[in-house]
Parts: structure tokens; sequence; C-alpha cells
């Protein structure tokens, strides 16, 4: 799955109705609701604010709203959009300033597919993948070189702390895990152990 690297906004124009799709990262229902709500409230003299949402970590929450157009001609291909760029953890809301021209029901589709598709394009998109959260502790005569040769190699060290030893949290992608800890014996001559930590996803 993929998610949006930032918040955004994207308009087009299809036969004089103005079409602005307004993008946002979101993890829980409610703050994808509180969103739509936002662009209602930005935009409370458009006719319309159809909006797609997808949540969860293989996407498993999807909802969308027509929000009056015709029946499958917003919500849906908006939803569709998403889908088939493998889109999660984001709300997409696109709100029409009606410009006279009725554009029928394939034209309803491409406009509000269109809208957040050309939006994607312009936040752009990052790789969401499991990972296993390692934490590496070393004394403080080692970390320096060791947080230098972790990073240089290219892991993704997400959090370092320092007590009584210095703990670096890396994310390791699952089926690197066993490379990776032979990569730390080599690097530190058998210094330095990786405890594992929890599953999670992590963004790319």
């Amino acid at each position: 799955m993929r998610t949006i690297k930032r918040s955004g906004e994207h308009e087009i124009e299809v036969r004089r109705s103005r079409f602005i799709c307004s993008l946002a990262r979101v993890t829980e229902e409610s703050e994808a609701r509180e969103f739509i709500q936002l662009q209602r409230k930005t935009h409370h003299d458009a006719r319309h604010h159809c909006s797609a949402f997808v949540l969860g970590d293989s996407g498993e929450i999807q909802k969308s709203s027509d929000d009056g157009e015709p029946a499958g001609t917003a919500g849906v291909p908006m939803l569709e959009v998403l889908r088939r760029n493998e889109i999660t953890n984001t709300v997409a809301v696109v709100t029409r300033y009606f410009g006279g021209v009725l554009l029928g029901a394939g034209g309803l589709v491409r406009a509000y597919g269109g809208a957040v598709s050309e939006a994607l394009e312009q936040v752009g998109t990052l790789q969401r993948r499991p990972v296993r959260v390692l934490e590496v502790e070393a004394d403080y005569v080692l970390a320096g070189r060791l947080d230098n040769d972790l990073r240089s190699a290219g892991y993704q060290v997400a959090d370092t702390s320092y007590d009584a030893a210095v703990r670096f949290h890396v994310h390791v992608p699952v089926e690197g895990v066993d490379a990776f800890r032979a990569w730390l014996a080599e690097s530190t001559g058998g210094a330095a152990q990786a405890a594992e930590g929890p599953l999670i996803h992590a963004e790319l």
C-alpha cells in the first residue's frame, strides 16, 4: 500500500465547472469526516462536496459519498482512483462549483476521478510496507561509528535513546531481518545485539 506524502489541493476545470480536490492524511474515520466537514465550511458556497477515503494497513476501510451528484458518478470513481493507486490512510474531497453546463454521467465520472488522479500526482506518494522494529544496544564507545554505519548501509534509524547504553530503533523490512543480524555481527565484531520488537507498517 501507499499513502500521500503531504496534504494538498489541486483544481481542474471541465466545461466551466471547477473541481477542487483536497487531500489529507488520516488514520481514523473520525479524522476523515472532520476533514470533509472542514471543506464544506471552507467552500460553503459550492454545490457539491463529494468524498472518498481509505483507511487501514491493508486499506480495509473504504467509503465514499456522491453528495447529491447522480449515484455512482462522483464518490465511486474517486474511491476507484485511490484503490487503483493502492492509497490508504487518505481522504479525498472534491468540491464542485457548477459552471452551468451539464456534464452527463460519463463526464462527471471522468471529472471527479481526474481531479483526484491529478491531485495525487501533485502531492506525491510514499510506499508503506511491513517492517520489524529491531532494538540495537551499543556502548557509548561504539555508538558513534555504529550510527554512521547504519545510515551508510541504508538502514532506517527511527529513534535513538541514551541511558546506560545507546539504543537504536531500526526499521528493517521483514524479509531482511536475518541479513541485518548478519551485517550487525560483522560490522561490530559481535559487540552489538539486536532485540526483536513489534511488526509495524512504515513509510519508505
